[in-house]
């Protein structure tokens, strides 16, 4: 697989009329065209700012992030967003949301739409207004939406944190799905260790103050994945012993036990 995205150096600084703070530091990264990475680490580590960089809507950094060989500098229609909420037009049906502002009257349009209604199994609720859709359906229409323009890359900011934990749990498996059967690129941020276990080929595991990847895990667990297993209890321990890391190197930073 060749490098789909390509991070070098990353680094970026919020300024402020009280100061600076770092929020990203050297981050370095390449990822190959299909993998699934999830991205975690404490809260304040700059999950979300990269994923924002990442998909151009914040273009005011250091370093240098290539798509496809090229600088990200600014939003397109190579990279699909999710954002934690579904963010859809309550005015519109499940059908008119996914085309956004494009014409369903227009037959490949229209093919496409019925397509990734099946896709993010929906099948069924094509004339449903968002009111009328549990929060799992809703994110759905949403990432059904994002796939519509055939993204390079679909990057996901803590979608499913939301969700309470049966329908979070069937989200993951229906995202499965879809990167499975489309092969495209994810990147998923999130606060869960087992959801980042779930999911990935890699862990992007980031440390705070300012965000750095504390360790890159890769996870060559076969799919589809049984949380209660030997191999996936190990691995998940081995992320949690990354978070105890820099749970004790805060303590030292931060002058306890000395």
């Amino acid at each position: 697989m060749s490098t789909l995205l390509d991070i070098r150096q990353l680094s970026k600084t919020f300024h402020s009329g009280k100061g600076s703070v770092s929020a990203l530091q050297n981050i370095n990264l390449a990822v190959k065209e299909g993998e699934f990475i999830t991205v975690i680490g404490p809260s304040g580590c700059g999950k979300s700012t990269l994923l924002k960089i990442v998909a151009g809507l914040d273009v005011e950094y250091d370093g240098s992030v290539k798509l496809n060989d090229r600088d990200v500098t600014g939003p397109g229609i190579e990279k699909g967003f999710i954002f934690q909420e579904p963010r859809l037009f309550p005015w519109l049906t499940v059908e008119k949301n996914i085309a956004a502002d494009l014409s369903l009257h227009k037959p490949e349009i229209r093919k496409k739409v019925d397509e990734l209604i099946e896709l993010v199994r929906l099948k069924g609720f094509e004339k449903s207004y968002p009111r009328e859709l549990s929060g799992g359906m809703a994110q759905r229409v949403a990432i059904a939406r994002a796939l519509l323009r055939n993204p390079k890359v679909l990057l996901l900011d803590e979608p499913f944190g939301a969700l309470d934990a049966f329908t979070r749990a069937h989200m993951q498996e229906v995202l499965l799905d879809i990167w499975q059967q489309n092969k495209t690129t994810m990147i998923f941020v999130t606060h869960d260790i087992d959801e980042a276990v779930f999911l990935a080929n890699r862990i992007v595991i980031l440390k705070p103050r300012p965000g750095t990847v504390q360790k890159i895990v890769p996870v060559e667990l076969l799919f589809p994945r049984k949380k209660s297993s030997a191999a996936f209890q190990e691995l998940r321990f081995k992320v949690i012993g990354e978070f105890e890391k820099i749970e004790e190197l805060e303590l030292v930073d931060n002058g306890a036990g000395i």
